[in-house]
């Protein structure tokens, strides 16, 4: 029987062997409420913001769609 550090560590050294690197990344966590307050704020900011609509129908026009179903 193998402990799971033992198991990990083979799987680590399997895909080093393939060419592989472990990279790990720290996120904001989403469950969080200051992440829901945090996009609130700013989701707020870009709704009263009288720029935002001419943004989005320059985006509009220049996107090029053609084919997309």
């Amino acid at each position: 029987m193998t402990t799971t550090s033992e198991r990990v560590r083979r799987h680590r050294e399997k895909m080093r062997a393939q060419g592989f690197r472990l990279v790990q990344l720290w996120l904001p966590d989403t469950r969080s409420e200051a992440f829901r307050a945090r996009c609130r704020a700013q989701s707020e900011r870009i709704a009263a913001d009288e720029r935002e609509n001419a943004l989005i129908d320059w985006v509009e026009q220049a996107a090029d769609t053609e084919g997309w179903q």
